[in-house]
């Protein structure tokens, strides 16, 4: 039976270079870029990491409803 890969089987760096590919996907994508339009001044001076977990955030949030 083939062994299922887990995180802590994984380098920190792996899983560090996927959040990032994936971090810059989101903050180029038209969803992403319409929400942050819809955000205030201050809100668009976070850092894109604090946006994108905010994004997630509130996305998850919705689409539990």
């Amino acid at each position: 039976m083939a062994r299922i890969q887990t995180s802590s089987d994984r380098p920190f760096s792996y899983d560090a270079n996927i959040w990032n590919s994936l971090k810059c996907a989101i903050a180029t994508s038209s969803g992403f870029q319409r929400w942050l339009i819809e955000r205030d001044v201050q809100f668009q001076k976070l850092s894109l990491e604090q946006q994108v977990q905010r994004y997630l955030r509130e996305t998850l949030e919705n689409l539990a409803y």
